[in-house]
């Protein structure tokens, strides 16, 4: 796991312009040491000067204290380093202002410039100060020592310093990009972990959906034809005793199939919420599955088919079930009969179902009229009934006021067109067309 900048930022615990505490106290020991070495240098330079010593040493604290803000002027420091050569005084302070403008982000020319002042400096004060040592007779050297050392000594102590500090600076910028783009890559992942946590609910969401058309269709129908049976055996028992028994059989025969389509259902329910374990609350979720778990998602929802359900081959049972419990019911199929896919299949047959027990509800007794037409690339359906009569059979069944909605989303799931209202002779009519691919 990376740290993000924002806990970079509140990690800061230095004084003023520092990061770390650490670094305040490194820089105040260089910049005492440094104060020290200049104030120890103040004293010939003072004799040469021909100034007090106690200003001399007083000038070399003040310079080699300047080392203290080396982070926060690095332009600053160098400056005061070039300035104070001419007195041989600043060898730290020359040092390490090298190496932090160069570990700096300041624009590449401003380093080189300053650090050519310098080198210029150290050589022409190296040289000079050479040139009187020899003429003084302190030292005896030939005429090419001079400028080759004057040269050495001035490369000496400006070229590794910038080096060093070039290479440090690449280096903790290299640290300091790698580290946003791990927090990049921490921000996406997380990202695509809640768009993924998101999918998972917008496709549990559906199923829910699914399942819920799926159990009123079943119950909604079966249970509606077993209750109008169960009005006509009330109504039939003691006068014919024969139809009373055929419709006792009829509503076991509906509520032994009700169950079965139930069990199927709950079997698939129960297989599906085995194969997903909810994860505990507070576990964390290592990032490098997240994307393979969101693309497995992804997959699952793209897949993933509905149960297979009934098909148009059981339409003329569907409509014998019907008439079975009293409602006149007129079917005709227009154009070949071809199969269809699996999803398209069951959602006419639900759609017919649904409308059937519409009428069951709304229009007892009213004739019925249903109509299949295969055509070339789709496959339409008409449920119309007549205005009830009146003289049906009115077991008063409740409406939960789903079923057109569902017929709605089925068919639009598919890409088909669904439309439902009155007719002109007071009757209802349910249309439906599906694309046949």
């Amino acid at each position: 796991m990376t740290t993000t900048g924002e806990d970079h930022v509140t990690a800061r615990g230095g004084p003023w312009w520092w990061e770390r505490r650490r670094s305040a106290v490194l820089d105040v020991g260089l910049a005492a040491v440094s104060a020290l070495e200049c104030g120890v240098e103040g004293v010939p330079f003072a004799w040469e000067a021909g100034i007090p010593v106690a200003v001399g040493v007083l000038f070399g604290l003040a310079a080699g204290a300047v080392l203290l803000v080396r982070r926060r002027w690095p332009i600053a420091v160098v400056l005061v380093a070039i300035a104070v050569t001419p007195a041989a005084m600043g060898f730290l302070l020359g040092i390490v202002g090298l190496y932090s403008l160069a570990a700096s982000d300041l624009p590449r020319r401003i380093i080189g410039s300053l650090a050519g002042m310098q080198s210029v400096g150290v050589l022409i004060v190296m040289f000079v100060r050479m040139r009187q040592d020899i003429a003084r007779g302190d030292v005896e050297v030939g005429d090419w020592l001079v400028p080759f050392a004057s040269v050495t000594m001035a490369l000496g102590v400006t070229a590794p310093p910038v080096l060093l500090g070039l290479y440090v600076g690449a280096r903790r910028r290299l640290m300091e990009s790698l580290r946003e783009r791990a927090d990049s890559l921490e921000r996406e992942l997380q990202l695509l972990a809640e768009r993924a946590e998101e999918r998972a609910e917008w496709a549990r969401n559906e199923e829910r959906t699914r399942i819920a058309r799926e159990m009123h269709d079943v119950v909604a129908h079966r249970v509606s034809l077993m209750v109008v049976h169960a009005a006509a055996l009330q109504a039939v028992a003691r006068k014919d005793p024969e139809k009373a028994v055929r419709n006792a059989a009829l509503v076991g025969d509906m509520g032994r199939q009700a169950l079965t389509e139930l069990r199927e259902m709950l079997g698939v329910l129960r297989a599906g919420g085995d194969a997903v374990r909810p994860r505990p609350k507070g576990s964390s979720v290592p990032l490098a599955a997240v994307g393979a778990a969101a693309a497995a998602a992804a997959s699952r929802v793209a897949v993933e088919e509905p149960v297979e359900g009934p098909s148009l081959a059981e339409i003329d049972e569907l409509v014998g079930q019907s008439a079975a419990a009293g409602m006149v019911v007129d079917l005709s199929v227009e154009g070949e009969c071809r199969s269809y896919a699996p999803e398209v299949e069951a959602t006419a047959y639900r759609v017919v179902q649904e409308a059937l027990t519409n009428v069951h509800k709304h229009a007892a007794g009213a004739k019925t009229y249903v109509r299949l037409a295969h055509r070339v690339s789709e496959i339409a359906m008409q449920v119309e009934n007549e205005p009830p009569s009146g003289v049906g059979s009115s077991a008063g069944l409740p409406s939960g006021g789903n079923g057109l909605v569902g017929m709605r989303e089925r068919v639009s799931a598919l890409g088909g067109v669904f439309v439902s209202g009155p007719t002109d002779a007071g009757g209802f009519r349910v249309s439906a067309v599906i694309p046949a691919s």
